[in-house]
């Protein structure tokens, strides 16, 4: 059984103008010990997806789903209050922008501090133990100082670090890393990377790591799930992905890599990612696409099967040489 399942999960989020659909008919699946990379352009419903998921979206949001399954409960029919047990201790979340996601006013030790005692059964000085050891975990040094600096005083990847702590307080099963490397120095990333798949071995826990980076795709991830202005147009294992990409959008994605490049230039993808209101009618990659034709234009995709990496695509890549297999 997966630990996270879920099915069909689509957002509309209503705006002055209309309703405009952020995430269309996707498919998630996280088994225990699995780390699986959601990748994609900006504005393709990556991060929007996981919150729906974390039941973090505002009012604005109308989110359905045909399952929406944690460790088989399902998390659609759960009070806020049963949901509340659940979010940020066994499903927990670094989010993208630490210094946006951490209060100024108050120190980062208090705000761990507060994370366990709602959720862990610890005293005071149970909790402040537990915080020095998260923090020694993450890599941060005199952690006892640390726990009263409040986050201006703290530089990026400390805050980072913090996000980090907090997110694996109570010892989650499940743990979202969205861009957990984001305006951080090379230097920075890969300590970050190497602390979450570090964490992720020792726990068992798995984990959604939401990037837009192919190369930390490649170095950490087992699974790979791309996604295109809100929806999911394929589905596999990292190597096989990167080795024989079947949808032509991850195709053009790892053509664009600099160590992939065969000329000076790097290739590039035309045109823009749809907006809320300039949907083809198709497939949506087809404005972009040039193996587009009048049916790629008109008739939406269907969903390839796991032998073509559930490629939403009318002629997935490489198509021939798996039916000859």
């Amino acid at each position: 059984m997966s630990l996270l399942k879920i099915r069909n999960l689509s957002v509309e989020f209503t705006t002055s103008a209309g309703p405009f659909r952020a995430v269309d008919s996707v498919d998630v699946d996280v088994e225990a010990g699995e780390i699986l990379a959601i990748v994609g352009e900006s504005g393709s419903g990556k991060s929007v997806s996981m919150l729906a998921a974390m039941g973090l979206l505002p009012w604005t949001a109308t989110v359905t789903a045909d399952e929406l399954l944690f460790d088989g409960k399902d998390l659609r029919k759960m009070s806020a209050k049963q949901r509340r047990r659940i979010i940020g201790k066994d499903m927990s979340m670094i989010f993208q922008e630490p210094m946006s996601s951490l209060n100024p006013c108050f120190t980062v030790g208090f705000q761990i501090k507060e994370a366990l005692k709602i959720h862990m059964d610890l005293d005071r000085a149970g909790r402040q133990r537990r915080a020095e050891e998260l923090f020694e975990m993450v890599g941060i040094p005199d952690p006892k100082k640390r726990l009263s600096a409040f986050p201006h005083q703290l530089s990026g990847g400390m805050n980072q670090r913090v996000m980090i702590a907090m997110a694996i307080a109570c010892r989650p099963r499940l743990l979202i890393a969205d861009e957990p490397t984001t305006a951080l120095d090379v230097t920075i990333q890969a300590q970050i990377l190497d602390l979450l798949t570090g964490l992720q071995s020792e726990t068992g826990m798995g984990l959604i790591l939401i990037t837009h980076d192919m190369g930390v795709v490649a170095e950490t991830a087992e699974r790979v799930a791309v996604q295109y202005a809100g929806q999911k147009v394929e589905d596999q294992p990292v190597g096989d992905l990167f080795r024989e990409p079947h949808h032509p959008y991850t195709a053009a994605l790892l053509a664009a890599l600099p160590e992939r490049a065969t000329e000076r230039r790097l290739p590039t993808i035309p045109g823009m990612v749809p907006g809320a209101f300039d949907r083809p009618q198709g497939c949506l990659f087809s404005p972009r696409c040039k193996l587009a034709d009048d049916r790629c234009r008109t008739v939406e995709p269907p969903v390839m099967g796991p032998e073509l990496g559930r490629a939403r695509c009318h002629y997935p890549l490489n198509a021939k040489a798996e039916e000859s297999a």
